[in-house]
């Protein structure tokens, strides 16, 4: 977006009385103020952004088992800006990576218990939890309770309730639709 320099000289040179050349003089401020405006959202949105990809810097090299806890609040310390600022600059805004195109959104994660003390990020178990269920033995279906086992060994600290909330949300359903599904399978 600019502003034609030529077209405002030309029309000033046209304009005729001092209320005419007002006018025009404060359109053009006000398609400075504009630019200005549009220059610092995108500073401020490259600024987010940036912050976010050197957070979650295990997410870009290595997948959503990598995704870390990540808070508005920290993002916003880390670059001195106020937190509404950060939510306002991450709604409907997207990243195109590697790995996809996710909303900047994605990224603020909230964190569960891990035996590092770190914590990992709910998507991280999510994807571990798919991962277990994906190459479990059909005639052996993990129950809630042998995932929450397998995941404290990954060095995730889960109650099984939690377990079968995540499970659910990423579409997977309990041991025995899994085993119905499963046996319904084998039978085609």
């Amino acid at each position: 977006l600019i502003v034609n320099r030529s077209y405002y000289v030309e029309m000033r040179g046209a304009c005729v009385g001092k209320e005419a050349k007002a006018w025009l003089g404060e359109k053009l401020a006000d398609a400075n103020w504009l630019l200005k405006a549009l220059d610092q959202r995108q500073k401020t949105i490259l600024k987010v952004a940036a912050e976010i990809v050197k957070q979650q810097d295990g997410f870009f090299r290595h997948g959503v088992a990598h995704l870390r806890p990540l808070t508005l609040r920290q993002v916003a310390e880390a670059i001195e800006m106020h937190e509404s600022t950060v939510s306002r600059v991450t709604s409907n805004k997207y990243l195109h990576c590697n790995r996809g195109t996710f909303e900047l959104k994605y990224f603020f994660t909230s964190g569960v218990g891990s035996s590092d003390g770190e914590g990992a990020s709910a998507e991280a178990v999510k994807a571990a939890i798919r991962t277990l269920i994906d190459a479990e033995d059909p005639k052996a279906i993990l129950s809630d309770d042998s995932l929450v086992d397998l995941l404290k060994a990954k060095g995730f600290d889960l109650a099984r309730r939690t377990v079968a909330k995540y499970r659910e949300a990423i579409g997977l359903g309990s041991s025995v639709q899994r085993r119905r599904q499963k046996a319904l399978a084998g039978v085609r």
